[in-house]
């Protein structure tokens, strides 16, 4: 069910949300935090809108989203009411913000915040360069950006590397989550030698193996050579560990497989998939505490100018 509310304000659509409630026994019952999205109107708002449909599967919510429209229109919000199969296991509330108001996300949401529930606020878009000073980010508990979306992922994510404050994260570290895991299970496997030397390889400006690069440089207490390889679509491409005994690779094969190399043992592949949006967003929410690990890989993440070209041959997404 889809209601709309052209030209109103917070206090109609509250009394809508109870109508609703009383008339149709939609609920916010269950609701487990409050999910804030704050975008530019448009399609990318669509876009953020199911995934966060998709995720609130796994976490139910109230989702507010702060579409901003033109600066230069009257000021007026217009408001939209998503429940049932239109929103997933969530409420979603569509706010469309003109004029003046546009800029006033951070009072319009309070009185639409589930009372005595974690708030979370998420940027799929540009996202402000101190998520926590941000007006609509200063009320959450947990900030979750894209720098993925910006034109230099790797330039904003050392801006607000610069800024963190606990609570903060971004998706390119999820985007890694599986990376992490091949790895770590790889060096679980004996022999338990030192790691002597760390490669990283991935697009030039994509964040995800920066952070991959300071992950493990903050985990194995070494250098990591931060190098570059043209990856379609981004991200990372491989990752060479060396000890003693010999190197264990993980290298991207395709969108969905990588292959494992590992001294003493036969090749192997592995599923590798490309993680969705929606898987991403899903997994920050299943915590609202400060991410110790994340904010460790953030600061240990090799500087731009140390980054040099892969000789090696192309890899496939």
């Amino acid at each position: 069910m889809i209601v709309d509310l052209p030209s109103t304000d917070t206090s109609a659509v509250n009394r809508k949300m109870v109508e609703l409630r009383e008339s149709a026994g939609a609920v916010a019952l269950g609701r487990v935090l409050t999910l804030v999205i704050s975008t530019e109107d448009g399609p990318g708002a669509e876009s953020a809108i199911q995934a966060a449909n998709d995720a609130s599967r796994e976490h139910p919510c109230r989702v507010l989203v702060l579409a901003r429209g033109l600066r230069r229109a009257a000021s007026r919000l217009d408001a939209q009411i998503r429940i049932g199969g239109d929103a997933g296991a969530s409420e979603v509330i569509v706010l469309r913000m003109y004029g003046p108001l546009a800029d006033q996300g951070g009072s319009i949401i309070v009185p639409l915040l589930l009372p005595d529930a974690p708030i979370v606020t998420w940027w799929p878009g540009e996202p402000p360069a101190a998520p926590a000073e941000d007006p609509i980010g200063s009320v959450a508990g947990r900030r979750i950006t894209d720098v993925s979306t910006t034109r230099s992922p790797s330039k904003t994510l050392a801006k607000i590397g610069g800024n963190y404050r606990a609570g903060d994260t971004d998706l390119a570290w999820s985007r890694i989550t599986s990376w992490r895991a091949l790895l770590t299970s790889a060096l679980d496997e004996p022999p338990h030698e030192r790691v002597t030397r760390v490669e990283v390889s991935g697009e030039a400006d994509s964040a995800s193996p920066d952070l991959l690069a300071g992950w493990l440089s903050s985990r194995l207490g070494v250098p990591v050579d931060r190098t570059t390889a043209e990856v379609p679509g981004g991200h990372v491409g491989a990752v060479r560990l060396e000890r003693p005994s010999g190197t264990v690779e993980l290298r991207r094969l395709d969108s969905k497989t990588a292959r494992l190399t590992q001294p003493g043992q036969p090749t192997r592949r592995v599923a590798l998939p490309r993680r969705t949006v929606r898987e991403c967003l899903a997994e920050e929410l299943r915590r609202l505490d400060p991410d110790e690990i994340f904010q460790e890989a953030l600061e240990n993440v090799p500087r731009s100018g140390g980054r040099r070209s892969s000789s090696r041959a192309k890899v496939k997404a």
